[in-house]
């Protein structure tokens, strides 16, 4: 195959997933970013460029094995550098940036011509889920549905918010990584549980949607993934609250976590952050805190 270019960038945006009760489903793009760069090489090898970046070198080998196995390809060889603000083992949606840069880079190296459909659908494969996945790749407040049989990734609504909502991200120092977060969930859960999970998701996506943000307060109540993830994050849970008391819409546990979020205007943004960050600090958890609006447009090839 004649390869177009011999270097590539994609720019991904982190994002935050759950939103609530919204488990392995619902997930918004923010203006946080990782860059992707890759540039093809004569042998047949995957390297990084740094030290720092080897630190994903399973992670990218994996992605690219799967992109040249998916679409019968002749592999590649080439060098990554991976850069950015998007936290690792934060809730952020890190692992997708790494997987969607891969992804969108090599498509572009090998002139594969496959589509963002397929690259979302390639990302929920190899993360288990679509949340993070449709995201960071299609941008927006994404609802994403897999098949409820082969758990294969089948289609995504998405919709624009506008920035004018704030969105109040504080990351303990704690780093949580998602197959830990998963290791404490219940293998069963109490019908009743799961029916106050499915109305308080349907209100979040609706309230989302009309663009009634007022009507999320207090709506992203979730009795799935938070009540046994929580309590293991020092200073979490109560930071949710205080950032609600402050004057946040809702807020929830992003991703698994460590991070935490709420949803603000912009004249509560400042008031909200610095009330979370007060709840870590109140139990001696250093904190930083990010005042983010959603991003829109998904991945971008530089």
């Amino acid at each position: 195959m004649k390869l177009n270019i011999k270097s590539v960038t994609v720019k991904v945006p982190g994002s935050t997933s759950n939103c609530g009760a919204g488990f392995d489903t619902l997930g918004l793009a923010l203006k946080v970013y990782n860059t992707i760069t890759l540039t093809l090489v004569d042998s047949l090898t995957i390297s990084a460029q740094t030290a720092e970046d080897a630190r994903g070198q399973a992670m990218v080998e994996k992605t690219a094995y799967a992109f040249f196995k998916t679409y019968s390809l002749a592999p590649v060889g080439f060098r990554y550098h991976i850069s950015g603000e998007v936290p690792a083992a934060r809730g952020l949606g890190s692992s997708v940036t790494v997987i969607a840069g891969i992804i969108a880079g090599l498509n572009q190296l090998t002139g594969a011509g496959t589509t963002r459909d397929q690259w979302v659908s390639l990302a929920t494969m190899l993360e288990g889920h679509p949340d993070n996945a449709s995201a960071g790749i299609l941008g927006g407040f994404c609802v994403s549905r897999c098949d409820p049989k082969t758990n294969q990734y089948l289609d995504t609504i998405r919709f624009a918010v506008p920035q004018s909502v704030k969105f109040i991200v504080v990351s303990p120092s704690s780093e949580l990584l998602t197959k830990e977060s998963r290791g404490v969930l219940p293998d069963k859960l109490a019908y009743f549980d799961a029916v106050k999970s499915i109305n308080s998701a349907a209100y979040v996506v609706a309230a989302f949607a009309t663009g009634d943000y007022a009507k999320l307060h207090f709506a992203s109540g979730d009795f799935m993934h938070e009540p046994y993830r929580l309590p293991k994050i020092v200073g979490a849970k109560e930071a949710i609250n205080l950032g609600i008391a402050a004057g946040a819409f809702t807020g929830w546990l992003s991703g698994s976590g460590s991070s935490v979020l709420c949803v603000a205007t912009k004249e509560t943004a400042t008031a909200v952050a610095e009330a979370m960050k007060k709840a870590f600090s109140d139990v001696g958890v250093s904190s930083e805190s990010r005042e983010l609006e959603a991003d829109n447009h998904g991945l971008v090839i530089e």
